[in-house]
């Protein structure tokens, strides 16, 4: 299986096609398979690049600690930048959706000489700011506990999904209560990557993505209309928009 080590977590991946490369970071409670390949971006992409989908800590094939520790924002983006050097790519394309976005902002915050172009999906203000201390609270309880009977909508929600994928619920609870602190919006205007933001107009989980993408300097804002947070990934307008931004990235 093709994986490498990132300070003691097995990452795994996988490869399609040729050319510049693109790498992609799931959404939370998903893996490669579930967020890029059964949508078809996997096969899409590799008709013009060198596609390399990861299997995010916690998640799919990859390593599952139990420590909320092992979910830091920061660690959770040194396992792209360690996949770049692991297949010696100096620079790539990027693109994350959800929580797969919100590691895709850290590694260009914290390397952008790294990205060549990033895509931001399914992300709004709602991910890079500070966040509801209960309702993660109420979300960590549910995927923890024997039953979801008696637990909030959204949060039954979350825990629902991640069954659906077969996921390890102690894994994702220990992700879900990792450090993920707000962006200042200072620290947003300083993005001179060229950015994209994409999400659905039916999208109520994130917060406002037009306001994201406004706070980023020449950041584009694509809206999906009548997609929300779960079937954005396959809209149609969404890989055209993406195949036309990557393509016109600079080298």
């Amino acid at each position: 299986m093709p994986t490498f080590d990132s300070m003691g977590v097995p990452i795994y991946f996988e490869e399609k096609g040729a050319g510049p490369s693109v790498v992609l970071v799931h959404g939370f409670a998903a893996d490669l398979n579930a967020n890029w390949k059964v949508p078809g971006w996997i096969d899409l992409l590799a008709q013009s690049w060198r596609v390399i989908a990861m299997d995010c800590r916690g998640h799919g094939r990859s390593g599952k600690p139990y420590d909320p520790k092992a979910y830091s924002i920061e660690a959770r983006a040194l396992d792209v930048i360690r996949l770049l050097d692991h297949l010696n790519l100096e620079r790539t394309l990027l693109m994350g959706y959800s929580m797969g976005a919100r590691i895709s902002l850290e590694v260009v915050l914290g390397y952008p000489t790294r990205i060549r172009a990033v895509v931001l999906g399914g992300i709004g203000l709602g991910l890079v700011g500070a966040e509801d201390a209960r309702g993660r609270e109420q979300i960590v309880k549910a995927l923890l506990a024997p039953s979801i009977e008696n637990a909030p909508p959204t949060a039954s929600a979350f825990r629902e999904f991640a069954e659906a994928n077969r996921n390890d619920l102690k894994a994702l609870a220990a992700c879900f209560a990792g450090d993920r602190p707000a962006v200042d919006r200072a620290v947003l205007a300083s993005i001179r990557v060229p950015t994209m933001v994409v999400i659905g107009s039916k999208d109520t989980l994130v917060g406002r993505a037009d306001e994201l993408a406004a706070g980023i300097t020449g950041a584009e804002l694509v809206t999906l209309e009548g997609r929300d947070h779960l079937t954005a990934p396959a809209s149609r307008l969404y890989k055209e928009s993406v195949l036309r931004f990557f393509a016109a990235a600079p080298a």
